[in-house]
């Protein structure tokens, strides 16, 4: 392995990126209508909120537009991210293959896109974090950017995933709308999940951990630990399927 070679397809992915100008003003612009549309249409009603606790799940009970704002903050970064990381895999898939023949490993290729991703999080996490200050003004700014660079850790290597596995760019997107909009864009919803009969379900959602995890930071002074690290096993779990995908279709039969 070449870390040289990881460093060079690094530095082309975010030349690519950079090129996509519509795409980067994209990027700015949704969290700002997220959270201007929350602003226009939330009240200051308290909703309870189910968060983990130090020893068992407990109900919080936080105003409704902060907590509207988190959860806005929230989906938003999964769905940028997913879509970037969707966009990293299938738009070079063509540049990748021939960068295999021409000597690059699927190992080397993978890695300056997960490199790149993860420069990629910081930067929307802390950028949305950051945005939201002029809604409300949360305490915690860092642990709220934080929780962000949870979700976008899980939903970024979800998008991998799904590049990944399917060739065509309308499945994909497909497959990234229909996760993020059930599960961060609704279920994870203290509106939705603190009545549901079925929360076990929704546990086992991949949005569900880091939600918790930026919950927690921003409004309690639990330790998100146990949320960090679940978000992280999924995560990783979402990588290593896409990693063994990603390797297959990139490999040359002689």
């Amino acid at each position: 392995m070449s870390f040289v070679r990881i460093k060079i397809s690094m530095l082309m992915i975010i030349r690519m990126l950079i090129r996509q100008k519509i795409v980067l003003v994209l990027i700015f612009l949704i969290p700002f209508l997220f959270f201007s549309i929350v602003e226009l249409t939330t009240a200051e009603n308290e909703l309870p909120v189910t968060v983990l606790g130090p020893e068992d799940s407990e109900v919080i009970m936080i105003p409704e537009r902060e907590i509207s704002l988190i959860y806005y903050a929230i989906a938003s970064c999964g769905f940028l991210v997913s879509f970037l990381a969707l966009f990293l895999i299938q738009q070079n898939r063509l540049v990748n293959k021939r960068l295999v023949l021409c000597g690059y490993r699927s190992t080397e290729l993978l890695l300056a896109i997960l490199a790149t991703l993860v420069f990629i999080i910081v930067i929307i996490s802390t950028y949305v974090g950051s945005l939201s200050l002029l809604f409300h003004n949360f305490s915690n700014l860092s642990g709220l950017i934080s929780g962000l660079t949870t979700i976008g850790f899980v939903y970024g290597c979800y998008g991998l995933f799904v590049g990944s596995f399917l060739k065509r760019e309308l499945e994909g997107i497909l497959m990234i709308v229909l996760l993020t909009n059930i599960d961060v864009g609704w279920l994870q919803n203290p509106v939705f999940y603190s009545q549901s009969d079925n929360q076990d379900f929704i546990e086992l959602l991949p949005g569900f951990y880091p939600s918790q995890s930026t919950v927690l930071q921003v409004f309690t002074e639990y330790s998100p630990q146990v949320a960090n690290i679940n978000s992280l096993i999924y995560g990783l779990i979402f990588f290593l399927a896409s990693f063994l995908l990603f390797y297959f279709r990139m490999k040359v039969y002689k």
